[in-house]
Formats: C-alpha cells, structure tokens, sequence
C-alpha cells in the first residue's frame, strides 16, 4: 500500500509549523493530481508526479494563524487549464485561536511550488466564519465555491464564481434559501462543474423538521435551477450531524452519498436509495471500474466499498475524514487523515 504519510512533529518552518496535517482535500485535471491539508497556522499543498501514487514534499501555501480547520473545514483545491487554485477560511493576520471569517484565495501558476493571494471571495466581511465551504473547476479556466453563509439571519447558501482561473471572482450570489428560515447550520456543501460548465452543489438543508440533502444545478453559476431532494426517506432532527456527504455527475445525472441518522446510503439515477453500512462522513468518486464509496466507522477508521463488491474492506484502521477523488487515468486517490497526519491510497 502506497501511502502519503505527513507526520506529526514535522519540521516544515521550524517548531512553530510542527504538528500532524489535517483534513486533506484532492483535485485532479489536465493531467495533474495533487491535495491541499491543513496543519498548526498553515495551508500546504502537495503534488504527486506519478498519478497519485506517491507525492512530493509539503509546499507552504499561506501562513495563518487563524484557519478553520477539521469537522470538514479546510482548503480546498481546484486546477484548471492556466492554474492551480487553493481556498480556506482563514485570517493570515489574526492571533491564533480567533475564529476566521472570510474565504480567501490563493493561486499558483507553477504547477504548485509558488503560490500568490488571489483576494477574498465573499464579498461580506465575516459572512463565511461557520467555515465550511466547497470549489470545483471547470472548462476554459471556470472556478465555482459555495459556501455556508452567515450575512443575515439564518444560514444560507452563497457562492461565487470565477471565468478566470482564480484570478478574480465575481460578485456573491444566493444558491439557495430554506423557506424554514436556515440550512443546516454546520454540514459541509459539495460542488463540481461538469464538461458542459455546468454548477451543481449539493447541501444539508432544514426543511420542516428534516436535515436531508439537496442538489441544485446552474448553467451560469447565477441563477440555480429547482432544489431536488436526495433519497426517498427523510431524518427528522432537531439538531446539525455536521456531515454533508458527496456526489459526482455523469450524463447530467446525479449519484450521491450521505448520512441518514447511523447508516451511509448511495442514491443512483433511476434508483432506489441504497444502505451501503453503518457510518458516518462519507466520499464518492466513480473510476473507470465504477463507483467507490468510503466512511468512517461508527467504532472509528475508514471503510471502502469498491465496485462490484457487497462487502466493505478496512481502508485504514485509525483513519476518518476520507476524500475520494477521481484520476484522469480511471483509478482513484483516497485521502484521509490520522492521529499522526495524512495519508493516500491510489485505488486502481
């Protein structure tokens, strides 16, 4: 097994830069594959050469002692034709421990290894401080993020995007707003932008006592169409999971993956919802052999379904957070993280 291990106590800036990564987020496009992680006052990036079987040494991206970070905070990163692109709640000139309120930008046109603030992405100051927001990247230089939204009385879904590969957004606009007054206060969002250009995100909302997930699509990233519920059944809840699940796009139709009450189901077109084990967090990706879906144990650790089998296997014993993305050559990389730091697997 081929792993990333970013370990505890690592010396990337000196002592002050020790300590394990976390929460790693991967993208792949353009015949690149890399992840962005966070770790103590820092966003980092690393680049695998070789499609994600093994990758280089942690690049600083940005400094800043104040990061949302953990419980699905953390950067994300995007890559387009002319860039790379990295976003995180974060505040490079607060102390440390104060809660960040804005989602900024960075951008990298050398395939990683320098990296430049691209400018603040909500254009409400503080708006973004629940710190759970996603980015996708698209044909001819697209970048979309979304993100839980705090502007007004109760949480919404805002977003943003970009036509120029991370170099300027546009102004914020509304995704979608509860009739209940709030989405779901602190599950994370998911987005992708298909070939076509077309935006989809998807959310916990909190409609009529219920915390199901909801997709919507937008062919300009401006105006959202209908919001289509996930699933058949519905989780009565008075209270936030803090899990949004993921979701990819094939031939304009939605599969997505998330958490009802204890269990982790697969919804596919045409289907009815599918239990897939009891769990919790969990990721999605489709490669050339089909669809992987992984979670972390009620009890702790990763699990992996893998196309065509019915069993789960152990992806890793002290694992949680895990992110599944696909390659461009068919496999796919899973990213999780540990006590001791971040680890990978390519799964071919």
């Amino acid at each position: 097994m081929l792993l990333l291990a970013l370990l505890m106590m690592m010396p990337v800036d000196g002592p002050a830069a020790a300590g394990p990564m976390r929460q790693p987020q991967a993208a792949a496009a353009h015949g690149q594959v890399a992840m962005t992680f966070g770790g103590p006052g820092a966003v980092y990036f690393a680049a695998s050469s070789d499609q994600g079987r093994t990758f280089g040494a942690p690049v600083k991206v940005a400094a800043t002692p104040a990061l949302a970070l953990g419980r699905h905070r953390g950067p994300r990163l995007a890559i387009t034709d002319s860039a790379m692109v990295i976003t995180a709640v974060a505040d490079p000139g607060a102390e440390a421990g104060k809660q960040p309120g804005n989602l900024l930008a960075w951008r990298s046109t050398d395939k990683g290894k320098t990296w430049n603030y691209a400018g603040t992405v909500n254009d409400e100051p503080g708006s973004a401080r629940e710190g759970l927001h996603a980015m996708a990247a698209g044909p001819n230089g697209k970048v979309f993020a979304v993100w839980l939204d705090l502007r007004t009385k109760g949480t919404k879904l805002y977003g943003s995007q970009s036509a120029d590969g991370g170099k300027t957004w546009s102004k914020n606009v509304l995704v979608y707003e509860s009739p209940g007054g709030t989405i779901c206060q602190c599950c994370h969002p998911s987005a992708l932008i298909d070939a076509q250009g077309t935006v989809w995100v998807m959310w916990r909302n909190a409609l009529d006592g219920s915390r199901d997930l909801y997709v919507a699509k937008s062919t300009d990233g401006v105006h959202f169409e209908a919001a289509a519920k996930q699933g058949e059944a519905t989780w009565k809840l008075d209270a936030c999971p803090m899990d949004g699940g993921g979701f990819y796009v094939e031939n304009g139709k939605v599969t997505s993956s998330w958490r009802r009450e204890s269990d982790v189901f697969v919804v596919e077109p045409g289907k009815p919802e599918r239990r897939i084990a009891a769990g919790k967090d969990s990721s999605i990706a489709k490669g050339r052999k089909g669809a992987f879906v992984a979670w972390t144990r009620g009890t702790g650790g990763v699990e992996l379904l893998t196309p065509g089998s019915s069993q789960p296997q152990v992806l890793s014993p002290d694992g949680s957070f895990v992110n599944l993305t696909a390659l461009p050559d068919g496999a796919v990389l899973a990213a999780w993280e540990t006590p001791k730091g971040v680890e990978s697997k390519r799964l071919d």
